[in-house]
């Protein structure tokens, strides 16, 4: 993944980026839980997040988790314009909806500025969905491992281990000490590029192996070193993510002890922090990392005295994340995407340039098939069809009105609908200044044939013409994004 810095933070916040309230004396106490408010935890409907996620649109995909992205992270946006994160499990990771509803009420029960918490949840049919705040500025193994133009200072990766660190204490104040697979990709950045702990790892599916052990020392995945098997925890994780923040590398966890070993501070340290570093914080760094690493769970420290280690290392503490990563001028406006001609006259909402480049648009473009084989040449088939020819030429004589009765018709005597059809109907709908009627349109276009530019494009025109610019202008840019990738294929076959 390539650069992601200046994404959308706020550089002008008047909240702290260090608060002294989440040493390691208080980091337990009841106040941290209000300190950076959220929204409360409530429940949606699958439509809502299918709307939110442009029905799953593999564009909107931040995250895959597992070999064949059996558990998938997206960016929706709600109605109410808040941005979201929302995890869709694979049908068979909880196939017990009452286990599943307790694990997601009892993780949206936290909340800390130190977390991306958990706002909601849905849970319908074999759908499951978690729904969390969306943190807009990547993931810690992006800025890490793939930033080599900016690489991020000794300072903030010391704020990235004690952020974390009091995230995994607060949560073990609460009973929810087990994390799953804490690594790089689990730290997220938020709009100031505050480092946040993803809540997603505090929720263990049933198809991984699900264990809510309360001790942070252990769960049951274990890593195989010289032929003995280390039982690996959130600590014995913690200190791979030590080690990784140390060394700018992905570290294997299984070896991750014995890479220390032996391995003078200079070794180990990124070559991009040589002479930023002093000679005890990269040892006192070592010696924590070495500690959470050990064998024997038992031997590992816990994850208070962790904060408690971590906090006098803290160098910088006055400075805001957005300056430690590198960006204090503000926002960085993304790179413009050429608009083609369709997308072009969606933005000016031009609806007679729409009809001239939808009337080039073939049927032959559906995904859906509308091809009819012999024996589907029936009589109430053969009326159907009349209508859609009539609707065709309506369409193209400008007759909106007729176009809209005569598509209407076909879809009713049909089982499928046409994403052709549809978008001229919506065209038809803007014509006649029916625009809810034409975002239904819109939707149903994009459900059917999700990665097509010019459902996107149509629905965007809806949006724009309800007033809703900040949507069609989020959406537009979606199908642009698409229609630019595939130009691209095209061109290199």
């Amino acid at each position: 993944m390539g650069n992601v810095f200046c994404l959308c933070f706020r550089p002008h916040s008047t909240i702290s980026n260090f608060d002294d309230s989440l040493d390691a004396e208080n980091v337990g106490r009841d106040q941290v839980d209000s300190l950076s408010p959220v929204p409360g935890f409530s429940e949606f409907s699958l439509h809502q997040l299918r709307a939110a996620t442009l029905q799953f649109s593999s564009e909107k995909v931040v995250s895959k988790h597992g070999e064949n992205a059996p558990n998938v992270v997206y960016k929706g946006k709600l109605q109410d314009g808040r941005c979201i994160a929302v995890k869709r499990f694979s049908c068979s990771a909880w196939p017990d909806s009452r286990q599943f509803l307790e694990k997601a009420r009892a993780v949206g029960r936290l909340r800390n500025k130190r977390l991306a918490n958990l706002i909601g949840f849905c849970c319908e049919g074999d759908e499951r969905l978690l729904v969390a705040e969306f943190m807009p500025n990547g993931t810690l193994s992006e800025h890490l491992f793939h930033c080599e133009n900016q690489p991020m200072k000794w300072a903030m990766r010391l704020r990235v281990a004690l952020y974390t660190a009091q995230a995994l204490a607060y949560c073990s104040s609460k009973e929810r000490a087990s994390y799953h697979d804490l690594n790089t990709c689990k730290v997220l950045f938020d709009q100031e590029l505050n480092p946040r702990l993803s809540c997603f790892g505090l929720m263990k599916n049933i198809k991984d192996g699900e264990s809510y052990s309360t001790n942070l020392g252990f769960n049951p995945t274990k890593y195989a070193k010289k032929g003995k098997m280390i039982p690996e925890g959130v600590v014995y994780g913690f200190g791979t993510l030590l080690l990784d923040l140390l060394s700018g590398r992905r570290i294997p966890p299984a070896h991750a002890l014995d890479l220390i070993r032996d391995k003078s501070l200079l070794m180990l340290l990124d070559s991009c922090l040589e002479g930023h570093v002093s000679n005890d914080d990269g040892t006192a760094v070592v010696q924590l990392a070495s500690q959470c690493l050990q064998s024997e769970p038992h031997e590992r420290p816990n994850i208070n005295s962790l904060v408690t280690s971590l906090v006098p290392l803290q160098k910088e503490i006055e400075v805001p994340s957005y300056v430690l990563m590198g960006t204090p001028d503000g926002n960085v406006p993304p790179k413009p995407i050429s608009l083609s001609p369709l997308a072009d006259a969606c933005t000016r909402l031009d609806l007679t340039a729409i009809h001239e480049i939808l009337m080039k648009v073939k049927y032959e473009d559906d995904e859906t098939g509308h091809e009819l084989s012999f024996d589907m040449w029936t009589e109430p088939m053969k009326e159907a069809l009349d209508f859609r020819k009539r609707g065709d030429a309506a369409f193209k004589e400008k007759d909106f009105a007729t176009a809209i009765s005569s598509y209407t018709e076909y879809f009713d005597r049909v089982n499928g609908k046409s994403p052709t059809m549809l978008v001229r109907r919506c065209l038809c709908y803007l014509m006649s200044n029916r625009a809810e009627e034409a975002l239904q349109d819109g939707d149903e276009a994009l459900a059917l044939k999700r990665e097509w530019p010019t459902a996107f494009y149509l629905q965007a025109a809806a949006l724009k013409s309800l007033g809703m610019d900040n949507d069609a202008a989020e959406i537009l840019s979606v199908g642009a994004s698409l229609e630019v990738k595939k130009l691209d294929k095209l061109r290199s076959e």
